[in-house]
């Protein structure tokens, strides 16, 4: 396997391709929008600095890695030559069906169509193909060139034949697979946006504040980083989504986002994307300052 076809260049989408590019992979990246393509490629070389300025990747190993990568706005020309085709578009649900449909239309007979939905059903998804034993998930963490984990997730019809070659492909990047079974929030999110929920909940009712909630989790936890902190950099949004998934899934009131969260998504206060969330990132990612909404 040497084609990789990437649908959505965003965050995760041109992290995913910088990712098989730089390990020789030929990666073709797919977004309707022009704009946000020359977007992924200025950050992929941005992110490539980093790792250069760190001894983790050469300037000869940067070109190489960026003339493995070409750019479509149409998926039926992107996908032409796929052996493996990577959504990474919005997690929304009805976006990613019609994506599907459209992979499995124009992409080869034989070829894989993945996911990196951090909530959504690959049952769900694979019933828009015609090819449900090839569909699987493989959700990246955030950043994708630093994360080790790929959580790789099985549907109901996934064959285990291309379940294993997931896996090999996954190691090929170095990154470590670990499988799981296709339920809401998988394991990943099914753990991490209740305890992100339970943060909020306790800000909300007053029980402590923004910074002694993080500072309790990171010295007392050992986390590298607060829940609301790590709401922030994934997106309020994106949080609120994953958790309806979980509430719908399970129908289970304890997944119920709490109202703070849906106050802040409906104010579009996002976190570091919208530069206010629970921190004000005005000055930047690495100045945290609380936002004037949690102080007194």
């Amino acid at each position: 396997m040497k084609n990789i076809s990437i649908i959505g260049s965003g965050t995760m989408g041109n992290g995913i391709a910088h990712v098989f590019a730089q390990h020789g992979y030929k990666v073709a990246l797919i977004d309707m929008n022009q704009r946000a393509l020359s977007k992924a490629l200025l950050n992929i070389n941005k992110n490539f600095d980093r790792q250069i300025a760190k001894g983790l990747a050469s300037e000869q190993s940067k070109n190489e890695a960026l003339a493995n990568i070409t750019t479509y706005q149409s998926i039926s020309e992107g996908v032409q030559s796929a052996e493996l085709v990577i959504e990474a578009a919005t997690e929304n649900s009805d976006l990613k069906l019609k994506i599907f449909a459209e992979m499995d239309a124009h992409a080869p007979a034989n070829c894989i169509l993945a996911t990196n939905t951090s909530s959504i059903s690959i049952t769900k998804l694979a019933s828009a193909t015609q090819r449900p034993g090839a569909v699987i998930g493989m959700h990246f963490m955030n950043p994708v060139p630093v994360m080790k984990l790929v959580e790789v997730i099985n549907g109901y019809s996934t064959d285990k034949q291309v379940t294993e070659t997931i896996l090999t492909l996954s190691k090929a990047i170095n990154k470590i697979p670990t499988v799981v079974e296709d339920y809401p929030g998988f394991i990943a999110n099914r753990i991490l946006m209740p305890m992100i929920n339970e943060a909020i909940c306790s800000l909300h009712e007053g029980v402590a504040g923004v910074e002694e909630i993080d500072t309790i989790m990171k010295l007392g936890m050992a986390h590298p980083m607060g829940p609301l902190q790590l709401a922030d950099f994934i997106g309020l949004d994106v949080c609120h989504s994953i958790l309806t998934v979980l509430y719908t899934g399970f129908g289970n009131p304890k997944y119920a986002p709490c109202p703070l969260l849906t106050n802040m998504v409906t104010a579009k206060k996002l976190g570091i994307k919208t530069g206010e969330g629970f921190y004000d990132y005005t000055l930047g990612v690495k100045e945290l300052r609380v936002s004037k909404r949690f102080t007194s």
